[in-house]
């Protein structure tokens, strides 16, 4: 049983878990049991360029970024799962919050986070009921969101990035994937606001 199970890993899903990870000292989150489903295959992160992104050096590709933010969270939060070569076939409510079957295993985790990208190819069954146009693009591109309040679908299950209705720009996936990260910690906080600084 897994406390939050990360669906996707790029910009938004990754930042999230890096956030979590970072979280391991708090004494909220020091036991609490972290995985992602670090599928990257269809992000658009795989075709990127980065100009215009603060902190980032001109030139960067995604593709880079893929590869280093996945060294990055096993490097600095190694208790965070990262589950390789399985792609996400469904997502159902369970008694203990959900169940999320994969092309080689089924997982439980009391909070899902989808954070895959916007495409109307997508293929998790359970979030049909859903999905609609999403919001901030060109009806010609026909993106998809998951309806959402502040990033919650419902009671233990979140999205973030573009899938959360968001405009496909780095900056702003990473922020939505962080954003659901410290509401997370929130909820397991007690409901005390709650976000990571790191220090010297």
């Amino acid at each position: 049983m897994y406390d939050v199970l990360i669906v996707g890993a790029g910009a938004a899903g990754m930042s999230c878990a890096l956030v979590l990870g970072s979280a391991k000292t708090k004494s909220f989150a020091e036991n609490k049991r972290i995985g992602l489903i670090a599928h990257q295959r269809t992000s658009h992160l795989q075709t990127a360029l980065f100009n215009n992104v603060l902190g980032l050096a001109p030139g960067t590709l995604g593709s880079d970024i893929l590869i280093q933010g996945k060294e990055q969270l096993d490097t600095l939060y190694p208790h965070v799962e990262q589950i390789e070569n399985e792609k996400v076939k469904s997502i159902s409510k369970s008694s203990e919050g959900f169940t999320v079957t994969t092309t080689k295993k089924t997982y439980h985790t009391k909070i899902a986070v989808i954070a895959v990208g916007y495409t109307n190819l997508i293929t998790i069954e359970g979030l049909e009921s859903y999905i609609e146009p999403h919001p901030k693009t060109v009806a010609e591109k026909e993106r998809i969101w998951l309806k959402n309040e502040d990033h919650k679908i419902e009671d233990g299950l979140y999205v973030a990035g573009t899938l959360a209705g968001w405009r496909s720009q780095f900056a702003i996936a990473c922020g939505s994937g962080a954003q659901v990260a410290t509401d997370v910690l929130t909820l397991w906080n007690d409901g005390k606001h709650s976000h990571v600084h790191d220090k010297n």
